[in-house]
């Protein structure tokens, strides 16, 4: 609910909702009570690998897909799609690699990270991003960089 509380407490006429895994989704609305946004930032417990997701004109996961085998970022990111209306936007905050695997070492190493902790999981380029994206029908993408090693990849609807 991290990221939330930040869009909520920098744009006051935003409503927002968090879902996590059930024993994340109490703390998560611990800390958004302590900020005074329960009346704003509604949360909610969803396994995105097999429920339903809910709809929304945005969609934002932080280091979540590289937590997955391609087959299975794939199906998330389509899951994304067609939970979304046209013109909606998934973004994928993440340790995006660079093409030419020179300049962001900490994503590497989260990639190694990933390959050891799940066995077939890893960080990805923004040429991958594109490629899922626009295989689940995203019509543009664009990769935006954040603090430290941090990009948000977009994909729009």
């Amino acid at each position: 609910g991290w990221l939330t509380i930040q869009v909520a407490l920098n744009h006051p006429n935003i409503n927002a909702a968090t879902y996590d895994l059930p024993p994340v989704e109490e703390l998560a609305k611990k800390r958004i009570a302590a900020f005074n946004l329960s009346g704003r930032i509604k949360t909610g417990s969803v396994d995105i690998l097999n429920d339903d997701l809910p709809s929304a004109e945005i969609f934002v996961m932080g280091n979540i897909l590289h937590g997955f085998n391609e087959e299975t970022k794939q199906q998330v990111i389509q899951k994304v799609f067609d939970a979304l209306p046209d013109n909606g936007v998934f973004i994928a905050i993440e340790n995006i690699i660079d093409a030419e695997r020179k300049q962001n070492a900490f994503g590497m190493m989260m990639s190694l990270n990933m390959l050891i902790e799940n066995g077939d999981a890893f960080d990805y380029t923004p040429t991958d991003f594109e490629e899922w994206t626009k295989a689940a029908g995203f019509k543009r993408v664009e990769i935006i960089p954040l603090t430290g090693p941090t990009s948000a990849a977009v994909a729009y609807k």
